[in-house]
């Protein structure tokens, strides 16, 4: 891995990439990363300067950490309580690549490190870094396919929601009104090495989703945010304009940003079963996915957006449950099958969206998952239902409940679970949630769409 290299030995490397890129034409490098909102962030550097990033790194403010979705600063937590200090981002060369849809310029995932290089504990890319040692430790390891959906719409100076496409769901004559953004999107995602499983117009009006073939963890979080850079620029070229928002509005379709998870041992998928669920240590891993989800999703679908997107109906994950095939599942396990072979089995989680961090996302998913495993945890029956038509009371006879609601739900659900936050880590947990009581003080007395617009072309 790069961050262990050799610093002449990473030097040496990044200066035969930065002059193979500038004799490319390339002129400058985007270091991103994204904030606890889910928000990418960014530094650019011309490209004589790739080395130093890769090695030095680049100066960003400490503060980052505590931005919350409008980009303003909390002071509320004392870890971070100042406007003085200074971090490094340092480039990782393992994923640098130069961007088709912006050919001047390459991008590269960062990680942040302290002012003397040494790790820094508000950095979400090692959590998950750390968080996959421990599942190597166990024996284990993990394959993650990103299912993203957005609005695509007519860019105005007002930011209005003219759709780009109109329908209908699933058709290809939704798409021929945006042929050459999607033709854009095709070819640099297949440029930038992100590999496409399916395009498609999907339910809502100007929504489109795209999925990302399943890959390692952590490239999956860094494919994530080089996905976004990719699919900007292609809009952008086309006069379009995308929303990732949870919910751009509330009579828009939310937009999830479903994660596919399968863990293996040995070469085998955990999750490999039939139609009544998996194996034991299949099993178990939802099991263990389950009993922390309220803690979980408070990471994946974090925002004032996520739980407005969280309804019943909607296809969103809006009860604690586990279901084969079922859509209205937060987690739907998908089985394998003898045309696509049994280690094609993995399970969704629908509660996740853009405002999550993705290295946080994936920590706190794989944690809770192999916790379940560690346990043995049982798993009770599948539910092949809709528990939002149900009655309260047969809700409860079932033990079936809401996900968390409110934001001071959702920090309850996430301090109450030591598991979970023991993964963010003290100080990073801290910020987090300095963040998310920072945008819920700033939307009292604020109308759901006024909130949600402010939203919108945010991630």
């Amino acid at each position: 891995m790069a961050t262990a290299a050799d610093p002449r030995d990473l030097r040496a490397r990044a200066e035969v990439q930065a002059r193979e890129l500038a004799a490319a034409g390339v002129a400058g490098v985007t270091v991103g990363w994204a904030d606890n909102n889910g928000i990418p962030r960014s530094r650019t550097v011309p490209i004589a300067a790739l080395p130093d990033a890769a090695t030095t790194g680049i100066g960003v403010t400490s503060l980052f950490a505590v931005f919350d979705s409008a980009d303003t600063i909390t002071y509320a937590y004392e870890g971070l309580a100042t406007p003085s200090g200074d971090i490094r981002l340092v480039a990782e060369l393992d994923g640098l690549v130069r961007l088709a849809g912006q050919p001047a310029l390459a991008w590269a995932p960062g990680r942040q490190v302290d002012a003397d290089g040494e790790p820094w504990p508000y950095d979400q890319r090692s959590v998950l870094i750390r968080q996959l040692a421990r599942l190597a430790d166990a024996g284990l390891s993990a394959l993650i396919g990103y299912e993203l959906e957005f609005g695509v719409y007519r860019d105005t100076e007002d930011g209005e929601l003219i759709p780009a496409h109109h329908g209908p769901a699933y058709s290809p004559a939704a798409l021929t009104e945006i042929d050459g953004f999607v033709e854009s999107v095709l070819r640099d995602f297949a440029a930038n090495g992100l590999h496409i499983g399916q395009l498609h117009a999907e339910y809502g009006p100007a929504q489109v989703e795209l999925s990302l073939t399943a890959t390692d963890p952590l490239t999956a979080a860094d494919n994530q945010l080089l996905a976004r850079q990719t699919l900007r620029a292609a809009a952008h070229v086309h006069g379009l304009r995308l929303s990732f928002a949870p919910l751009p509005s509330t009579s828009s379709a939310g937009n999830g940003w479903h994660l596919h998870t399968s863990l293996w041992r040995d070469g085998s998928n955990l999750l490999a079963g039939g139609p009544q669920g998996p194996g034991p240590e299949g099993a178990a891993y939802i099991a263990g996915l389950l009993r922390d989800l309220p803690a979980v999703a408070a990471v994946t679908a974090p925002s004032l957006g996520s739980l407005a997107r969280l309804r019943p109906g909607y296809f969103a994950g809006a009860y604690r449950f586990w279901g084969v095939e079922n859509r209205e599942a937060p987690l739907r396990y998908v089985p394998g099958s003898a045309l696509l072979g049994a280690d094609h089995a993995n399970v969704e989680l629908k509660t996740s969206d853009a405002s999550a961090n993705p290295y946080l996302a994936l920590a706190a998913l794989l944690a809770a998952g192999a916790a379940g495993v560690a346990e043995k945890l049982p798993l009770g029956p599948p539910v092949q239902t809709d528990p939002g038509t149900w009655s309260e009371a047969d809700r409860a006879e079932r033990g079936i409940a809401a996900l968390p609601k409110t934001p001071s739900e959702q920090e309850a659900a996430l301090t109450g679970n030591l598991r979970i936050a023991e993964v963010l880590g003290k100080e990073l947990l801290g910020a987090f949630l300095a963040v998310r009581r920072s945008d819920a003080e700033a939307a009292v007395d604020r109308e759901t769409d006024d909130v949600l617009a402010g939203l919108r072309w945010r991630y």
